[in-house]
């Protein structure tokens, strides 16, 4: 068989992607996964009581937007590295820069902060559970979102499963923070990240086994 006959071979019966197929797939699958991580946190966690009263701190603000702004980042991403042909964009370098100011502004405080008091800001009450909690509250979007971008045709798999582990893990650090008590940036730019960071790790992992074509 010539080349020219088998690129027609396979070519044949081949139908023009529909447009905005992954957009809504993807959407889809967060949106199921988010309903589900948040409904785990209320049922397993609770929200905080004091929600008033942190919602006056700054820093309540800044645990929910930042991770959130990173959810939407690695969202945008996901969707581009699941059609073949698309490049990430400045997505990379805005994630690179947020990751930056969160370790940032942790190192910062810890340095204007007293020896005896920098224990206490970095473990707070809740380390031990903290990052695994994030971790566990991602599992739903994560496997959600990676059913979802399986029969997009991922060229590259180990990045495209990294974005779609980010993706979870940045949306359950934005549920679990309606939890969460902690308000320290060294505790937050430490726990929190690791929990973000983790998923997407792992999905970097499976990325090449379960989005293969």
């Amino acid at each position: 068989m010539k080349t020219e006959e088998f690129i027609g071979m396979l070519a044949a019966g081949v139908s023009p992607v529909e447009p905005g197929k992954a957009r809504r797939r993807i959407g889809k699958a967060l949106a199921l996964g988010a309903a589900v991580s948040a409904m785990m946190m209320l049922l397993g966690y609770g929200a905080r009581a004091d929600m008033m009263q942190a919602a006056a701190r700054p820093m309540f603000w800044m645990k929910l937007i930042i991770p959130f702004i990173v959810a939407v980042t690695a969202l945008q991403l996901t969707r581009r590295l699941s059609c073949p042909g698309s490049r990430p964009g400045r997505a990379p370098l805005l994630l690179a820069a947020l990751l930056l100011l969160s370790c940032g502004s942790a190192a910062a405080m810890l340095l204007m902060a007293p020896p005896a008091a920098r224990p206490e800001m970095i473990y707070g009450a809740t380390w031990k559970t903290c990052t695994l909690s994030i971790m566990l509250l991602a599992a739903p979007v994560f496997f959600a979102v990676f059913w979802a971008i399986r029969d997009l045709a991922p060229t590259r798999p180990s990045s495209a499963g990294a974005a779609a582990g980010l993706l979870g893990g940045a949306t359950a650090a934005t549920v679990y923070a309606l939890h969460c008590p902690e308000m320290a940036a060294p505790f937050l730019g430490i726990w929190y990240v690791l929990g973000v960071l983790a998923p997407a790790a792992l999905g970097a992992l499976l990325g090449p086994r379960l989005l293969r074509w």
